[in-house]
């Protein structure tokens, strides 16, 4: 049976000229940021029409949610890169890299051991972000700006994890532009190329400020239904 592309190619394409268009008023290379579509809370029947639009590129919240419906949906599609984007707890680091070529959200030393060792034993190395919670708000994860430059240091010497870029997800009710700057400048200091900032309301400031990775999922997928997990 053909799947149809309709209810989700408008959406999609709109998002990627929308990048397009933010990589140009930037003087960027439209091929240095990459969309992740993120599929969270949404099935395989709702994803199957992005990956059949093109998109290969997908970001989830949870580990159990990713297993439990990406490695059927990677058998039949090939070039799926897989993306954390979550908090991940440490108990759960042998299952995610295994599963996932990207991990945004490393943030406390118990997970950077938990990582190293898993790394080292099933010879996989998914990309690595450092999680900064830019706002200080006490319900997220993630290092705290002024701590970052240490906790980068402390990957690399100290677990020897090969940190890429950092992640930040800014206060909702603040404007995001001086934490995407904010991140930019942590990530020039410290040698970082990467930098996962954006999302479908403001994915095209981060690129004005050096995104390299925006994370979109509304604006592609559509509303989350009331009954959908956080």
């Amino acid at each position: 049976m053909m799947t149809d592309t309709s209810t989700i190619e408008t959406p999609l394409l709109k998002v990627r000229d929308e990048i397009a268009r933010a990589c140009v008023a930037a003087r960027r290379d439209p091929a240095s940021v990459t969309l992740v579509a993120i599929s969270k809370t949404f099935d395989a029947a709702a994803i199957e029409p992005v990956i059949a639009a093109g998109q290969r590129v997908f970001g989830e919240n949870r580990v159990q949610e990713a297993k439990a419906k990406w490695p059927a949906l990677r058998e039949r599609h090939g070039g799926i890169e897989l993306h954390l984007v979550g908090p991940l707890q440490s108990n759960k680091a042998k299952e995610a890299v295994a599963l996932f070529d990207a991990i945004h959200s490393v943030d406390r030393p118990s997970l950077c051991e938990a990582l190293a060792k898993e790394i080292a034993r099933q010879g996989r190395t998914p990309t690595l972000f450092v999680e900064i919670n830019t706002g200080a708000e006490p319900q997220k994860a993630g290092v705290l700006p002024e701590e970052t430059d240490a906790f980068i240091t402390a990957c690399r010497e100290r677990y020897g994890l090969a940190i890429a870029g950092l992640m930040c997800l800014p206060p909702a009710d603040e404007p995001p532009a001086p934490h995407f700057a904010l991140i930019a400048k942590i990530a020039r200091r410290n040698g970082l190329s990467l930098l996962s900032m954006g999302m479908s309301a403001d994915f095209p400031l981060a690129i004005a400020f050096g995104a390299t990775h925006v994370r979109v999922g509304t604006a592609i997928f559509g509303e989350r239904t009331q009954n959908s997990p956080p």
